[in-house]
């Protein structure tokens, strides 16, 4: 959804940085690529970004965890079970200061109860729009080429972008977004 979000705002003749983890597809040639592997990477790229942005649009987070330790070498068949210990990532979209003079569109993938989470995470991390889908069935969202999604605005406002394929989905949302933010 990231690249197609990016290649619909090139279309509308914006400049485009788009900071991504590894994936199989090719990035909007006219986009300017920032390549992460780890949670802490994104973090530093996001950052390192926002003196440049009036439109930061975060699609997905990295990771919600990150293993403690990373081996150095090949962790190698057990016989008895294995255990790795976690912890959070840090939270990018909350890590954003409070103050700013940048517009800021999370993304909330649910699985349940989508529009509470959405409304919530609204509020909690200090957006100025969320973007939810529904990713608890394969066909639409993530590995699919399809998307669908519901837009929370901080006035209460709530629209929705039917299923669709997602660079359809994405010229609709980057409308919306555009329209939005001059308002901010």
């Amino acid at each position: 959804m990231g690249y197609a979000i990016a290649s619909a705002a090139i279309e509308e003749g914006h400049e485009v940085t788009l900071i991504s983890g590894p994936v199989a597809l090719s990035p909007p040639p006219a986009a300017k690529v920032i390549r992460v592997t780890t949670s802490d990477e994104m973090y530093k790229a996001v950052h390192g970004a926002l003196a440049k942005a009036d439109v930061l649009v975060m699609c997905a987070a990295v990771a919600d965890h990150k293993p403690v330790a990373v081996a150095k070498e090949k962790i190698k068949k057990r016989d008895q079970p294995l255990s790795l210990e976690l912890i959070p990532t840090r939270d990018i979209l909350k890590s954003l200061p409070e103050t700013r003079d940048y517009f800021v569109v999370g993304f909330a993938a649910e699985t349940n109860d989508v529009e509470k989470h959405a409304w919530e995470k609204l509020r909690h991390k200090n957006c100025n729009m969320i973007v939810a889908n529904d990713v608890s069935s394969s066909a639409i969202g993530m590995e699919s080429d399809e998307n669908s999604v519901a837009i929370f605005l901080r006035n209460g406002e709530m629209r929705k972008i039917s299923r669709a394929p997602k660079e359809k989905v994405a010229r609709a949302l980057v409308k919306i977004i555009l329209e939005t933010s001059k308002k901010f």
